[in-house]
C-alpha cells in the first residue's frame, strides 16, 4: 500500500502546509523604527487540511482490481487553511523590553497599570501642596498677628 496515491495526495498537502509555517510566521521578523526601537511581531497561527479519496468499480466485483487485471480508477482531493492572527508585539529599546497585547482588553488593563504609580504620585504632590499651603497660610497668620502687636 505504499504506492496508494493517497499517500502521495497527503504527502503534498502536508510539504504545501510545512512551506506556510513556520517559525518565522509566529514570530516575524524584527523592524526598526527611526527612534531606534525593536518590534517584533507576535502571531497565533492555526491551520488545518482534510485528505480523502476512493476507488470506484464499473462492476458489481468488489476486488481491488477490475477484473481486466488492473487497478481501479482512484478519485481524491485534499484542502488546506491556515489562519493568521497577530497577538502581541515585544517592544525593546530605552533600556527595557514591553510586551504590547493586540488584544483591546488587555491593553486597557495594561493602561490601568501603567497608570496607578503615575496617579499615586499625583495624590501625594497634591497632599504636599495642600499641606505647604497650610503651613504658608500659618506662618502669613503668625507674621501678620506679630506685625499688628507691633503697631498697637
Amino acid at each position: 500500500m505504499s504506492d496508494h496515491p493517497i499517500e502521495g495526495l497527503m504527502q503534498t498537502t502536508m510539504e504545501s502546509i510545512k512551506e506556510m509555517v513556520d517559525v518565522n510566521t509566529i514570530v516575524g521578523d524584527p523592524v526598526e523604527s527611526p527612534d531606534g526601537l525593536v518590534i517584533i511581531p507576535i502571531s497565533k497561527v492555526s491551520f488545518g487540511f482534510a485528505s480523502g479519496g476512493g476507488e470506484y468499480s464499473t462492476s458489481k466485483d468488489s476486488s481491488n482490481e477490475d477484473g481486466k487485471g488492473g487497478k481501479l480508477p482512484f478519485g481524491g482531493g485534499s484542502g488546506a487553511g491556515v489562519s493568521l492572527q497577530p497577538v502581541a508585539f515585544i517592544v525593546v529599546g530605552n533600556g527595557q523590553i514591553k510586551l504590547m497585547p493586540v488584544d483591546q482588553g488587555s491593553n486597557l488593563l495594561n493602561n490601568i497599570i501603567d497608570t496607578i504609580p503615575n496617579l499615586t504620585n499625583g495624590l501625594q504632590n497634591m497632599m504636599k501642596q495642600k499641606k505647604d499651603k497650610k503651613i504658608v497660610a500659618r506662618k502669613f497668620k503668625i507674621e501678620k498677628e506679630e506685625d499688628d502687636e507691633c503697631q498697637e
